[in-house]
């Protein structure tokens, strides 16, 4: 008898195991239909949807297509447009969802036909309201009933879908109980043989701290890319706040710059009309509004650096001597009580930047540092070769890796601390007292590094001092030829002879105002509010010598309307103006080459200088 017990424990054992293997497989397969099953009901339900967006889409389209009959504004027709160019693919898709069911997959080819008739009756009503045409009651009628048509065939596909997930849903249910009693009865039968396990548990108990190792070291893994991917978010947080801020504070810097435009000429028009015995608190006065809005100009300027949205002209520039040649001019601007010392690198790379920006770059970052040590200190500028590689270029993720022209300004000053050095580039934050600054001074680097497809970068900790350092593009390539620069003229150039200029300004105010600025040097002056009115002058005055435009205007802008007059005027003289650049003469932030470009505000010294300069140019601009 003691013999046939093992092989009678032996016999139930494989039994048992008989049992699970059965009940775990009939379990996986109800668990299969099951799956098949809530296949088809999320079928069911993709097809309403898709039936609901498609219907939803039509009366859109329907919709804009009543408002552009009611109002004839194009504005209205971005619904119809965006369904006519994809109802195609919406009935597609929909058409492989149904391929399955006959009744469904005829009802499809009926809704195709139907919505094809619609968007044609909307199309015809179009096309007619545009020419002007009187619509007549019928064809609306006969849209509606279309549109009711469709309405019909989407309902009854609606309705049939319906009933085959009320019939597919009670099957699931049942099917989910089968599942629920199969998985019951194999715990059941699963856990009569944990008898069995224990023989293994010193095997598994080792297995199990091998896996404990495992685990910790992932999860030191896990830990360390949740950091970084915490301190990515932070990062581009912060950039996407100084993009928000940056085009806030370029839309408020085009409209001042129209305001300052007018307010600027009309000064220095006044002041230049003024008689010799003219009261002189009148010439007084002119000259402090004028130091005024001077003082306006630059702090839009400051806006339009911080936005990125100045135009840019980039050249092969040799930095050591720019800082070289600034030396005294900064040691006048920051005073005797700060020690100024330049560390110039030998073999620097040219690099790729505007020199004007960046000498007031380097201006405002020395001026910073000044502020920085009220009791003296030293400030020490330096220049090198830096490389930045692919791993510091991506933990800064605004930044490409490669080769840069790098200046630093370092003081010994009281330093920021970190809550501190975060903002320090938004614009109008500042640390200083009332009066004291305008908070532009940084982010105004900010945006012209940024623009410039460079980079910047803060070190400082309190009581340390602080090292700012801005990265620029290394100059490829040969080097731009250096021109003979030009002495100004002692008198305002006037015109010559008749010379006829053509000025194209949407903003009344600034246009009169450019208008009797060039009537004030000597110019005879046609005007336009617009592009189209522009193009009429163009084609009844053939003696215009030079287009004096706007770039930002409705309708056809600056650079579409030169392009359009050289194409009958290949001659014709271009000189662009705006407050605020777009796309229309700069792209990725720099300058086309080849342009005539003069900011607004302007003054009238400017202004007859750009217009002589243009006027004389040898060659045409492009």
């Amino acid at each position: 008898m003691s013999a046939l017990r093992p092989e009678r424990s032996i016999v139930l054992l494989l039994l048992a195991l008989l049992i699970v293997v059965v009940a775990v497989g009939s379990t996986y397969w109800l668990y299969a239909v099951q799956q098949r099953v809530n296949g088809w009901v999320q079928h069911t339900l993709r097809v309403e949807n898709q039936l609901s967006m498609l219907l939803l889409h039509a009366q859109e389209a329907e919709s804009s297509q009543r408002g552009f009959m009611l109002t004839r504004e194009d504005s209205f027709l971005e619904p119809y447009e965006a369904f006519r160019s994809g109802w195609r693919r919406e009935l597609a898709a929909l058409r492989a969802e149904v391929r399955d069911n006959r009744q469904q997959a005829q009802s499809i080819e009926t809704l195709e036909a139907l919505l094809d008739d619609r968007l044609f009756l909307m199309r015809t009503g179009i096309e007619r309201r545009r020419k002007g045409e009187i619509i007549a009651a019928g064809d609306f009628n006969a849209g509606r009933v279309t549109m009711t048509k469709i309405r019909a065939v989407v309902a009854a596909m609606r309705a049939r879908e319906a009933q085959l997930l009320k019939t597919r849903t009670a099957n699931d249910y049942r099917l989910s109980m089968m599942v629920s009693i199969g998985m019951a009865v194999s715990a059941v039968l699963i856990t009569l043989l944990g008898a069995l396990a224990l023989r293994t548990a010193y095997r598994r108990a080792a297995e199990a701290t091998e896996s404990e190792q495992a685990l910790g070291a992932i999860n030191k893994r896990l830990i360390a890319e949740g950091q970084e991917r915490e301190a990515a978010e932070a990062q581009l947080r912060q950039m996407q706040k100084m993009e928000s801020l940056g085009q806030l504070t370029g839309g408020i810097a085009h409209d001042f710059n129209n305001m300052l435009a007018i307010v600027i000429g009309s000064l220095d028009i006044a002041r230049r009309r003024l008689s010799a015995d003219s009261d002189p608190r009148v010439a007084k006065s002119i000259g402090n509004a004028t130091e005024g809005a001077q003082r306006a100009a630059q702090l839009t300027a400051r806006l339009l650096a911080f936005s990125r949205q100045q135009p840019l002209d980039p050249q092969p520039i040799d930095v050591n001597k720019l800082v070289g040649g600034m030396s005294e001019l900064l040691r006048r601007t920051i005073g005797e009580s700060i020690r100024v010392e330049t560390v110039l690198a030998g073999g620097l790379w040219r690099a790729s930047i505007d020199a004007g920006q960046l000498e007031s770059a380097i201006i405002n970052l020395c001026v910073n540092s000044r502020d920085a040590m009220p009791m003296g200190g030293r400030l020490t500028i330096e220049t090198a070769n830096a490389h930045l590689d692919d791993a510091y270029a991506a933990a800064q993720r605004d930044i490409a890796a490669g080769q840069y022209v790098m200046v630093s300004v370092t003081d010994s000053g009281t330093g920021m601390p970190p809550d501190v050095v975060e903002r320090a580039f938004d614009p109008f934050f500042t640390t200083k007292g009332v009066g004291k600054g305008t908070g532009l001074g940084l982010s105004q680097v900010f945006g012209f590094i940024k623009q410039s497809r460079g980079h910047v970068k803060i070190y400082s900790e309190p009581g340390e001092g602080t090292v700012i350092k801005i990265y620029m593009p290394r100059h490829y390539g040969p080097e731009a030829a250096v021109g003979i620069p030009v002495p100004a003229p002692a008198e305002l150039p006037r015109a010559r002879g008749e010379e006829i200029i053509l000025v194209v300004e949407d903003e009344e105010r600034v246009r009169h105002m450019s208008v009797d600025s060039l009537r004030e040097l000597g110019y005879t002056i046609v005007q336009a509010s617009d592009g189209e009115q522009a193009l009429a002058m163009l084609a009844i005055q053939p003696r215009i010598d030079m287009l004096f435009t706007d770039i930002v205007m409705p309708g056809i802008n600056g650079r579409e309307l030169a392009d359009r007059a050289r194409e009958t005027r290949p001659d014709l003289k271009i000189l662009y103006t705006t407050g605020y650049t777009r796309n229309a003469i700069v792209h990725n932030g720099m300058l086309d080459p080849g342009l005539s470009f003069l900011a607004k505000p302007f003054t009238l010294d400017q202004l007859a200088m750009k217009v002589r300069q243009v006027l004389d140019a040898g060659q045409v601009e492009a």
